[in-house]
C-alpha cells in the first residue's frame, strides 16, 4: 500500500524550506519593476488533456501593474493543497484495487482508475505475462467486444501497447500518442480503426515491477488530439506500479487454483458411462484450496450400474489425495461385491480406519439395475438422494448412519426404491446445501423446491436439471469459485 502520510510529509516538508526563503523572493520583488516581473513569471502551458492542469489558468483580465501581487505564502497553500488532493485520490483509488478478491475485479478496477487519472473516456488492457504462464485476458472500458476485435486486427507493433507487450525500447515509461490521425507514419489499418471507433489519441502504460516482470499493458483512448499532463503521468505511474504487484498476487493465486482444478478432475471420472435405460450428467464446483467432495459411475457386469458420491474432511492437497484414494478404493469394492451396498461401505471403513485413523468421511454408494428400474443404496453420514418425476418430488428415505471413520465397526441397513420411467435421481454432497448459508432445514427446503421447479420439458434430460438446480438452489454469485465449500452433484435419468 502506498504510504501517503510519508508523501505528505515530504511534500510539506519541501514547502517550508521554501518558505524560509521568502525572504529572498520578497528582496527580489522589492528591487524588480513589476511589470518585468510579471512577464518573468507569466505561466507558459502546453495543450493536454486532463481536469486537473498543474497550473490553472486565469479567465479574468490581467491586474494593473500598480496591483501588488498575491503573498507568496498563499501560492505555497495552494501546491500544497493540490498535492494533498491527489495524494488523497491516490490514496482512494489504491485502497478500492486493494478491496478487489478476484483477477477480473482487479483488472476492470484498474482501467477504470487508470481513465479518470489520465482524463480519458475509454481504454483497453491485455493481460499477457511475459514468461508465458498463468492466465491472460483482454479487456475494454467503454469499448464493446466488436471493438476490441476491430483493433485486434491492427498490426500489433504498430501500436503502442503492442510495442510494450513486445518489450521494445523506449516503452518502460510509457507511450503518448497525441495526434493518430496526423500523425503520417502511422499504420494505415491503425487510422482506419481509430477512426472508425472515433478516438484521437492514446497513452499506454506497461504493467510491471522488478519482482512481477511484465505482466501486461494498458492503453487509454482520448476522443480528440490530446496527452496527459506530466502531473497525471506522475500519479497513474505510482497507480500502476502498486497495481502491477496487486495482480501479481491474484495471477499466482489464479494459477494456483486452476492447478488446483486440473488435479481434481483427473482425480474424477475423465467421462461418464453409457448403460442402456439410464443416462447420466455430472456438475462439480471446487473451492480455492481444493476440496475432498466427489462422485463414481461405473458400470458393473449383467448391465448395472454403481453410483456413488462422497466428502473427504479437510481442505487442500491432503483432503484431494485422500479422495483420490477413497474413489479408488470404492471402485475396487463395488466391482467385487457392488450388489450389496452395505459390504462395499464397510469395507471401505475398515480400511480408512486401518490406513487414515485421523480422517473422516461420508459416502452414499447405490447399486441400480436400469432394465428392472430398482436401485439398492446405503449411506455413511451422507445426505439422502432426491428422487424428481413428473408425479412426485420427494427425498428418498434412509436410516440414520455415522460417517466413514467415526465408530470402531460401521454397519446399517440399505434401502431399495424404484424409479417409474422418466424419473431422475439426484445424488449431491452437502456442500450444495452449506454453501447456501442457510440453516440444514431451511437448506433442504430450498433444494427440494428447486428440483420440483425444473421445468417439465428439460426434465428428461439429466444435465438440464443438473444445472437448474444448481442455478436455482446457488443464485446470485452463491456459486462461486472461492467459496471454502465444495459441490457435487450426479443425476441418473431412468427411461
Amino acid at each position: 500500500m502506498l504510504d501517503i502520510g510519508l508523501l505528505v510529509r515530504v511534500h510539506v516538508d519541501a514547502l517550508i524550506v521554501a518558505q524560509n526563503h521568502m525572504g529572498v523572493c520578497d528582496a527580489i520583488r522589492r528591487i524588480t519593476p513589476v511589470g518585468k516581473l510579471a512577464a518573468m513569471s507569466a505561466p507558459h502551458l502546453p495543450k493536454v488533456a486532463g481536469i486537473d492542469p498543474e497550473v490553472p489558468v486565469s479567465t479574468q483580465a490581467p491586474a494593473p501593474l500598480t496591483e501588488v501581487p498575491a503573498a507568496p505564502g498563499a501560492f505555497i497553500q495552494d501546491r500544497l493543497a493540490g498535492w494533498v488532493s491527489d495524494l488523497t485520490t491516490l490514496h482512494e483509488l489504491t485502497e478500492r484495487l486493494a478491496a478487489t478478491s478476484t483477477l477480473d475485479d482487479a483488472l476492470n478496477e484498474l482501467l477504470r482508475a487508470g481513465a479518470a487519472l489520465v482524463g480519458a473516456r475509454r481504454g483497453l488492457l491485455v493481460l499477457e505475462p511475459a514468461n508465458g504462464e498463468g492466465p491472460s485476458a483482454t479487456i475494454g472500458l467503454g469499448l464493446a467486444h466488436a471493438d476490441l476485435g476491430f483493433i485486434e486486427t491492427v498490426p500489433r507493433g504498430s501500436t503502442a501497447l503492442g510495442r510494450i507487450l513486445d518489450g521494445a525500447p523506449g516503452t518502460a515509461d510509457g507511450v503518448t500518442s497525441p495526434d493518430l490521425p496526423g500523425d503520417r507514419s502511422l499504420d494505415p489499418r491503425h487510422r482506419e480503426v481509430a477512426a472508425r471507433l472515433g478516438y484521437a489519441a492514446s497513452y499506454a502504460l506497461p504493467l510491471s515491477s522488478e519482482a512481477a516482470g511484465r505482466l501486461g499493458a494498458a492503453a487509454w483512448l482520448y476522443d480528440e488530439p490530446a496527452e496527459p499532463t506530466q502531473k497525471q503521468r506522475h500519479l497513474v505511474g505510482l497507480y500502476a506500479r502498486y497495481a502491477t504487484e496487486h495482480l501479481a498476487r491474484l495471477t499466482e493465486l489464479e494459477r494456483a487454483r486452476a492447478d488446483v482444478a486440473t488435479v481434481a478432475e483427473e482425480l474424477l471420472p475423465s467421462r461418464l458411462p453409457r448403460i442402456a435405460g439410464v443416462q447420466l450428467a455430472a456438475r462439480r464446483r471446487t473451492g480455492p484450496r481444493g476440496g475432498g467432495d466427489w462422485y463414481d459411475a461405473l458400470p458393473l457386469p449383467d448391465h448395472t450400474l454403481g453410483l456413488a458420491v462422497g466428502s473427504v474432511g479437510g481442505s487442500g492437497p491432503s483432503a484431494m489425495a485422500a479422495m483420490g484414494r477413497l474413489r479408488a478404493s470404492l471402485r475396487a469394492y463395488a466391482v467385487m461385491e457392488g450388489e450389496d451396498p452395505v459390504a462395499v461401505l464397510s469395507d471401505l471403513e475398515l480400511l480408512l480406519r486401518l490406513t487414515e485413523p485421523a480422517r473422516t468421511a461420508t459416502a452414499l454408494f447405490a447399486y441400480c439395475e436400469p432394465a428392472a428400474r430398482k436401485v439398492v443404496l446405503a449411506g455413511a453420514g451422507h445426505t439422502p438422494p432426491l428422487i424428481l418425476g413428473d408425479r412426485r418430488c420427494e427425498y428418498v428415505e434412509t436410516t440414520l448412519s455415522a460417517p466413514l471413520g467415526m465408530l470402531a465397526c460401521w454397519e446399517a441397513p440399505s434401502v431399495e426404491f424404484s424409479p417409474a420411467p422418466g424419473e431422475t435421481v439426484l445424488l449431491y454432497t452437502d456442500g450444495l446445501l452449506r454453501r447456501t448459508g442457510d440453516p440444514m432445514d431451511r437448506a433442504f427446503a430450498r433444494l427440494h423446491s428447486a428440483a420440483a421447479s425444473v421445468p417439465k420439458a428439460e426434465r428428461h434430460d439429466p444435465a438440464a436439471v443438473a444445472d437448474h438446480v444448481l442455478r436455482t438452489v446457488l443464485p446470485d454469485g452463491l456459486d462461486r469459485s472461492d467459496s471454502a465449500e465444495d459441490v457435487v452433484i450426479l443425476a441418473a435419468h431412468f427411461e
